[in-house]
């Protein structure tokens, strides 16, 4: 499950933030403990509990006191305006740039989107 692209802590956060857009954890959903986490994917429960405290910060999770970790009721919409906002500026953004830079026009840009979507420009 693990790569060495990012430190495994973030790429704990990734996946149950991945779980929570998807559709597989809902909001209000208790999640894994850090230690069941860590016997599951074989990884120190220190680390776990890192990924797990980041996504605190974030406000994707919350705990209840002897009871275990959340997911936040907000936390699947505060996601997908996240992923949204990267979107724009990962991607069309940098597209429209080098469509500028090489003098590809918009309406050529709309055109081809319209084409994939199948004239379906909703």
């Amino acid at each position: 499950m693990f790569d060495d692209r990012s430190p495994i802590y973030q790429q704990i956060a990734d996946k149950i933030k991945e779980d929570i857009v998807s559709g597989e954890l809902r909001e209000d959903e208790q999640v894994m403990s850090t230690n069941q986490y860590a016997a599951f994917y074989r990884i120190n429960p220190a680390t776990a509990a890192k990924g797990f405290h980041l996504l605190m910060e974030e406000g994707i999770l919350y705990k209840k006191r002897g009871i275990g970790m959340f997911v936040s009721g907000d936390a699947r919409q505060t996601l997908l305006m996240q992923r949204r906002e990267r979107f724009f500026e990962q991607v069309v953004d940098q597209m429209l740039a080098e469509a500028n830079k090489i003098g590809v026009p918009l309406s050529d840009i709309i055109h081809r989107i319209e084409q994939s979507k199948g004239g379906d420009s909703r």
